[in-house]
């Protein structure tokens, strides 16, 4: 640390990671509780021997230099302080973190505090942790609330929380329709899995959503069984501090507040499996879906599309659900924005870094994870970037509110450099194609020299129902594919094919 990084921390005067005290001959004993908040917080910068005016709003005349007096023994009482266990319960520092920079002849202590991982929170002083455990704002140190202190001591559980066993809750509390559902879904991701042939409670113990209590001999759902599957009565019962909700607000016409909503309004079973599956088709149906085959078989699931299903998944694997709050999805013209109850429990840069991801609710996210959603290895929101750079949009912003004890994450629909109307024109074109226009390029993707009569004998073969299409009607479809660009023909009606730009 030099003179010069000490000039451009005061420079940039920022409130939550930085804190001066003049502590002229001894530790001050506020140093401790500034500890506490920066490790519980974001980490910070704590310089001794520096003199903070509160009321001076220009930075360069709100810090003066007056330095220690004898800077070798402040920082020997710092070490024998925090190794002691008697003020602070754990040490985070290294020896790199402490240091004596000297300024104009004065000498400042310099003391960086990183973040406490969250294994280890709270990081508390005096040996108690209830009075003893401080947060960090643009205001300063302040005493954590019960909230926050209950929210750092489930996080420092490696099991996670949705393990906990919900005591007297049964599988009569489970909604079947809801189990079967997320079963047929299993059963076609999984198909030789022998858990297929389990009965619904054994299935549902195997997934880490029913236990035996080994102690007592007891049984019943844990947290991840009911908030996954249950009724939706049973849950606002236990869980009544959690809501869910929807809100579609594209396409607004006047005073209209909303086009479409999902929230408990008495007509589905509100449990996390249903809300992610009649959410998750609203969220994505307006984005560019193009049309691609690979050999005989359609593959339409975007990398954007897996992104959402990304960012939805995370919003619930990784929320605190024992926090009051909203699990809350916005769909606008320009952008999502998922705002989930809960504080990160990594760094932000980490995130974005990816490789290392620890959920709150691990059994759920094994449940998703074995439907297919979900990344491994802290990979998702990596490829929630990647699948919005590649279409030029505007980077995901992950937004922490400590305020509001809430995560947003905001995936902007916007384009940056190249021509920003390009998707809208694009996926305006892909709105307009029917999905018997699909099965037409499906049909003609595997045979492009195929006539109207051909193509229309393939589909009602295709169709599960058998439907009869009329030759006239697939003429009329192939007119409007060409009308739309998706669709050429190259050559005589006898001899010609069928081209499809697959750009689209």
């Amino acid at each position: 640390m030099t003179e010069q990084d000490i000039h451009s921390l005061l420079a940039d005067g920022e409130r939550v990671t930085l804190e001066c005290k003049k502590a002229q001959s001894n530790l001050p004993g506020s140093l401790w509780e500034t500890y506490s908040a920066f490790a519980n917080t974001y980490g910070g910068t704590i310089l001794l021997g520096v003199y903070e005016d509160m009321a001076e709003k220009d930075n360069p005349k709100r810090f003066t230099i007056t330095g220690v007096e004898d800077a070798a023994k402040i920082k020997k009482d710092l070490w024998n302080t925090i190794h002691s266990r008697e003020k602070v319960n754990l040490n985070l520092l290294r020896d790199e973190d402490i240091d004596i920079v000297t300024i104009d002849g004065k000498d400042v202590i310099y003391m960086n505090v990183p973040q406490a991982e969250y294994m280890v929170r709270p990081v508390y002083i005096n040996n108690n942790i209830q009075r003893g455990t401080y947060k960090r704002n643009h205001e300063g140190d302040y005493h954590c609330t019960e909230q926050e202190l209950k929210m750092m001591l489930r996080d420092a559980n490696e099991a996670g929380n949705d393990r906990m066993f919900l005591e007297y809750y049964t599988m009569d509390d489970i909604d079947m329709p809801t189990l079967e559902r997320y079963r047929i879904m299993f059963r076609l991701s999984n198909p030789e899995h022998v858990w297929n042939d389990l009965e619904n409670k054994e299935f549902l113990m195997q997934l880490g959503g029913y236990m035996i209590n080994r102690k007592d001999g007891t049984e019943g759902l844990t947290m991840a069984g009911l908030l996954m599957f249950g009724k939706g009565l049973p849950i606002r019962e236990r869980f009544d501090n959690l809501r869910m909700d929807y809100i579609d607000m594209t396409d607004l016409i006047g005073e209209q507040r909303y086009s479409d909503r999902l929230t408990y309004d008495g007509t589905w079973e509100n449990n996390l499996f249903n809300f992610m599956r009649m959410v998750l088709p609203r969220l994505t149906r307006d984005l560019p879906r193009p049309f691609k085959m690979v050999g005989m078989e359609r593959k339409d699931d975007t990398p954007q599309h897996k992104a959402v299903r990304e960012a939805l998944t995370n919003a619930i694997i990784h929320a605190d659900l024992m926090l009051n709050g909203v699990l809350k999805v916005e769909k606008y013209d320009d952008k999502f924005v998922l705002t989930n109850p809960g504080l990160l429990k990594l760094p932000i840069e980490q995130i974005y870094a990816g490789g290392e991801s620890k959920a709150r609710n691990q059994r759920m996210q094994a449940m998703f994870r074995m439907i297919g959603y979900g990344e491994n290895l802290g990979s998702g929101f990596p490829l929630i970037l990647s699948a919005w750079n590649e279409k030029h949009w505007l980077k995901p912003e992950l937004i922490e509110q400590p305020d509001l004890m809430q995560v947003k994450l905001i995936l902007h629909i916007e384009n940056i450099g190249d021509d920003p109307k390009s998707d809208t024109k694009e996926k305006d074109v892909l709105k307009k194609i029917t999905d018997r226009q699909r099965l037409v390029l499906e049909v003609l993707a595997a045979d492009a020299s195929l006539s109207a009569k051909a193509i229309s004998e393939k589909i009602s073969e295709k169709t599960s129902e058998k439907v009869s299409v009329s030759d006239r009607t697939i003429e009329t479809d192939l007119a409007q594919l060409k009308k739309l660009g998706v669709l050429f023909r190259k050559g005589g009606r006898k001899e010609g094919k069928w081209i499809i730009k697959t750009d689209k």
